[in-house]
């Protein structure tokens, strides 16, 4: 089984507006714990990201039947991704999974994109 370090925090659309979700990694330790931003316009609802995650950390993570690693959905929203103008915007929440916590979000997404404006609000759907 691969480890927690294969899997990037942090990958989402390279620009577009997008439904996005916050998730939790886990592992069979308590301490094993990863939080993970997923964001692709391909995906028509927040369901159709956990979906693809859970299918891509199989390949990653192994599957078996018992896997020693599991998620959780910690909430969703939308992301405004300009990478011409390097600016993201975070906002909005997810009607399945309940509002994300942006803030972190944010702080994830400005670790990768550091030379952006990075922002969120409570605003809008």
């Amino acid at each position: 089984m691969a480890s927690f370090t294969n899997v990037p925090e942090v990958d989402i659309d390279a620009s577009g507006v997008f439904k996005y979700i916050l998730l939790e990694l886990r592992g069979a330790s308590a301490d094993d714990k990863k939080k993970l931003v997923r964001g692709y316009a391909i995906c028509n609802y927040h369901v159709d990201i956990n979906d693809m995650v859970t299918d891509e950390l199989k390949k990653v993570m192994g599957k078996g039947d018992s896997p020693k690693w599991s998620t959780k959905v910690l909430g969703g929203g939308r992301i405004i991704h300009d990478s011409s103008n390097k600016t993201i915007k975070v906002y909005g929440y997810s009607q399945a999974y309940g509002k994300a916590d942006h803030a972190t979000t944010v702080e994830m997404l400005r670790t990768i994109y550091d030379d952006y404006n990075i922002s969120w609000s409570d605003e809008g759907y």
